[in-house]
């Protein structure tokens, strides 16, 4: 399969699958390590906009970007587009090449202060938002939004907000192809993502939802014609992803890292988040990837519980020695331990 480079206003993609903005996740530890193994573009977790007016220790953690680390999209989620659109200037500021405003966010924090994938039941205030951020961006400005707000919902609030989105002057949307009340349970939609491609048929669309394998990303590709994948799910832990997404389109087989190469990708990791939180919040940090990690691993079980239980940056070299390093225990397990 050809895989096409895609553009969100000047900024040329040379691949069409994207490492998501993920909370709690996609932080400069681990953007660093997806580019280098082979993401073209990232988005960072999402920010509260009044955090970037306020200089401190989160903003520096949560807005830290490096060279290597560009085209790169700093999200934000907020409610008040005054306040939405400083942040954008504030994002500017910092080196950030697109500014992206998450309408899609369904966690009960962010809905309970009527933030992200709320605003998919207020579309007035969405638009307002987008105008007013549109107005003073001077980097492109994208959209994450969602089918619908609950199930049994109509979905004319998506193509209000998109298509005054695009009126406004905003260089792409990525639509989740579920709604906000459906979070990520379920099959996603890829037939309203098709709908969404033919629709705004030359303006730049990202597709989301279900992009948990390599396979699956070539797939929405083809099935929706939508520009790229978002990749979410599917790339935690595994961030040879986008390699493996490529060897696929050229029908190879995916590349599988050694166990090896796994130990020293998750060094490289513990020292990035002990430098992001320090030592001891940095451990505590990577036992979620831990977990994601030991997908990987022949014996999964027994390593995510040897992560689970990790507490200090010795406890993961432990970890990694006895299971990463030359002769590594590998206790037979059923195949969907």
């Amino acid at each position: 399969m050809l895989l096409k480079a895609f553009r969100i206003g000047e900024i040329e993609i040379g691949f069409p699958v994207v490492l998501a903005a993920l909370a709690g996740y996609s932080d400069l530890a681990y953007r660093r390590i997806c580019r280098r193994l082979g993401a073209p573009y990232c988005a960072t977790e999402m920010m509260l906009d009044r955090m970037l007016l306020q200089p401190g220790r989160q903003q520096r953690r949560m807005a830290r970007i490096e060279a290597a680390d560009h085209p790169v999209a700093g999200q934000l989620v907020g409610n008040r587009p005054d306040d939405m659109a400083a942040a954008a200037k504030a994002l500017e500021e910092m080196g950030f090449d697109v500014i992206d405003l998450n309408f899609a966010c369904p966690v009960r924090k962010a809905l309970g202060r009527k933030r992200g994938g709320f605003l998919m039941n207020e579309p007035d205030q969405a638009v307002a938002i987008t105008r007013a951020v549109c107005s003073v961006a001077e980097k492109p400005v994208t959209l994450k939004l969602r089918q619908k707000f609950t199930n049994a919902g109509s979905e004319d609030a998506f193509w209000r907000i998109a298509e005054a989105a695009f009126d406004a002057g905003a260089a792409a949307i990525c639509a989740h192809a579920r709604s906000v009340e459906q979070k990520y349970a379920g099959p996603a939609d890829w037939e309203f993502l098709a709908r969404v491609k033919a629709h705004f048929h030359d303006k730049t669309i990202m597709g989301s939802g279900d992009v948990l394998t390599p396979a699956k990303a070539l797939e929405m590709l083809r099935q929706t014609g939508v520009d790229a994948a978002s990749a979410a799910r599917g790339c935690l832990g595994n961030p040879w992803f986008f390699r493996q997404v490529r060897d696929l389109a050229e029908g190879a087989q995916p590349y599988e890292p050694s166990l090896a190469e796994q130990r020293e990708v998750m060094l490289e990791h513990l020292q990035g988040a002990c430098e992001l939180y320090g030592p001891l919040r940095g451990a505590k940090h990577m036992r979620k990837f831990g977990i994601k990690y030991a997908r990987l691993h022949p014996s999964p079980k027994h390593v995510r519980m040897a992560f689970v239980a990790a507490r200090k940056p010795q406890d993961w070299h432990e970890v990694l020695r006895l299971y990463y390093g030359d002769g590594a225990k590998s206790t037979a397990e059923p195949q969907n331990a």
